[in-house]
């Protein structure tokens, strides 16, 4: 009696922890069909190792890159909207002119990337990592900082957008103030 009741509450912990939680299944047929064709909307691309990868202007709509690697990828002006991009590295990729609109990039790094001129609108940065990034006239509008590292360092709290910029623009003016006194 004692060893059924330990199965059952072993069997039980194995439900709530093992299948609780999405299982990452990388589909290799998704990941050729992206290198043959520039397009893979609603992929399995989870886990996928894509670095170095000309993507430029790829369809990857609401595609599943959950934990993908795409350090140094070319994905300039590509279609990542409504992807999910959580814990995904992105580290020193190319995302200028893509669109990120509704696409979640909860806990990614993005250190060094460049997203010159993106949409991330309505996106989730939740946690993400966007040191050294380039923001130049990227689209924020209705995303969703909250612990968020912004290219200078600084993370953000759980405030709202214009208030977590408004911190990102008094720290980088302060920065080059500090700047241009130590060089006079």
């Amino acid at each position: 009696m004692k060893q059924k009741k330990f199965g059952i509450g072993l069997l039980s912990l194995a439900c709530i922890f093992g299948l609780g939680h999405k299982a990452i299944a990388l589909n290799p047929q998704d990941v050729e069909q992206l290198k043959a064709s520039n397009t893979c909307p609603r992929c399995d691309l989870s886990g996928a190792d894509l670095t170095q990868q000309d993507l430029n202007g790829a369809n990857l709509r609401d595609a599943n890159l959950m934990g993908a690697n795409l350090s140094g990828t070319n994905l300039g002006g590509a279609d990542l909207t409504g992807a999910i991009l959580d814990g995904a590295i992105l580290d020193g990729a190319d995302l200028s002119n893509a669109s990120l609109t509704g696409a979640v990039l909860k806990s990614a790094s993005l250190q060094n990337t460049d997203l010159r001129f993106a949409g991330l609108l309505g996106a989730n940065l939740e946690g993400a990592n966007f040191q050294g990034a380039n923001f130049l006239l990227t689209n924020f509008r209705g995303a969703h900082f909250r612990l968020t590292t912004m290219p200078t360092g600084l993370v953000t709290s759980d405030k709202p957008y214009a208030w977590a910029l408004q911190e990102e623009l008094e720290e980088l003016n302060k920065s080059r103030k500090n700047k241009k006194e130590n060089t006079n």
